[in-house]
């Protein structure tokens, strides 16, 4: 149990950390509060927790369906262009002294999460294969993974917006607008990407 707990936190710790839209989100609103990873996570943890007991009861092919992938795709291409427009469009209006909705993070975590292909297809893939491997511990030894997965997401996103926080009071408003510049510019990225493969399936 241990060592395949060990292995949970590994392997998960390398999909959490790879860059993606959670992560430019998770930087661009940590600029505004520190707390804004956990917010995050627990918007994540929203959408990731009933994914993964669906899967552990066998539902996981559905999200391999290309009618499936076609409009999480589409969905998800169209709310990241949305978020990474706003961004850059209140670069301008970026304070260091500014507070940020306590919702908004927690919402952003529910639908980057929600509309992200790439979080499905790996849940549908490595993930399912850890939650099999999970089921031969029995009830308890899925509970354990499913907690000791989200507490990577939970721990990463949390020092990523302590640390553009941080950062944002120490190098000042220009680092906040070049933080919000560069998240939102990779959101507008990930958002074509997402409509391409969208084309891709559907014709």
């Amino acid at each position: 149990m241990v060592s395949f707990l060990l292995q949970t936190a590994l392997v998960s710790l390398s999909g959490v950390m790879s860059p993606g839209p959670i992560t430019a989100a998770t930087i661009g609103k940590g600029n505004h509060s520190p707390y804004a990873g956990v917010l995050v996570a627990l918007g994540h943890g929203v959408v990731e927790f009933p994914l993964m007991a669906g899967i552990f009861f066998g539902a996981g092919a559905f999200l391999s369906l290309d009618p499936v992938k076609a409009l999480v795709f589409t969905f998800g291409g169209l709310f990241l262009f949305w978020m990474g427009a706003g961004m850059l469009r209140n670069i301008g209006r970026a304070k260091i002294e500014g507070e940020i909705d306590g919702g908004a993070p927690l919402a952003a975590g529910i639908f980057l999460s929600l509309w992200n292909p790439y979080f499905l297809v790996w849940w549908a893939t490595v993930g399912a294969t850890l939650i099999s491997r999970a089921v031969g511990f029995g009830m308890l030894g899925f509970l354990l993974f499913a907690v000791a997965h989200w507490l990577c997401d939970l721990i990463w996103l949390s020092f990523l917006s302590v640390a553009s926080f941080k950062g944002g009071r120490i190098f000042g408003i220009m680092f906040q607008k070049v933080v919000f510049g560069i998240c939102g510019a990779f959101l507008l990225f990930f958002s074509g990407k997402f409509l391409l493969d969208a084309a891709k399936v559907w014709f």
